[in-house]
């Protein structure tokens, strides 16, 4: 009978121990998931920065390749209260479409 309520014990405390790594594990790929979109918001933020053009309103679609995975996002350019300003947000997606992040910037006129 002891032997039967210890195993009983061992058992769940394993069960716990699996989801706490299977929570562990989902952490650090959505962690991934995130400092990868960072990256792509980045580089197209960056370009717009350096293309040295004053940005049009609007939305542009982009789509890029980090850590092997496809993102797809979005350059959503909207005017400010000042004309000589922008403002750019980078809204990045995994592949099935859910927003990772969203980046924004101020584009100024040169």
């Amino acid at each position: 009978m002891e032997v039967l309520v210890a195993l009983a014990i061992v058992a769940v405390a394993l069960a716990a121990g699996m989801r706490a790594a299977a929570g562990v594990v989902e952490g650090a790929r959505r962690l991934a998931d995130v400092t990868a979109a960072q990256w792509c918001a980045d580089n197209q933020l960056t370009a717009l920065k350096l293309s040295r053009q004053f940005p049009g309103v609007g939305d542009s679609d982009f789509s890029c390749e980090q850590l092997g995975r496809e993102y797809r996002g979005t350059l959503r350019t909207r005017p400010t209260p000042n004309p000589n300003f922008r403002r750019v947000d980078a809204v990045v997606r995994n592949a099935d479409g859910q927003p990772l992040l969203t980046v924004t910037t101020v584009a100024s006129r040169l």
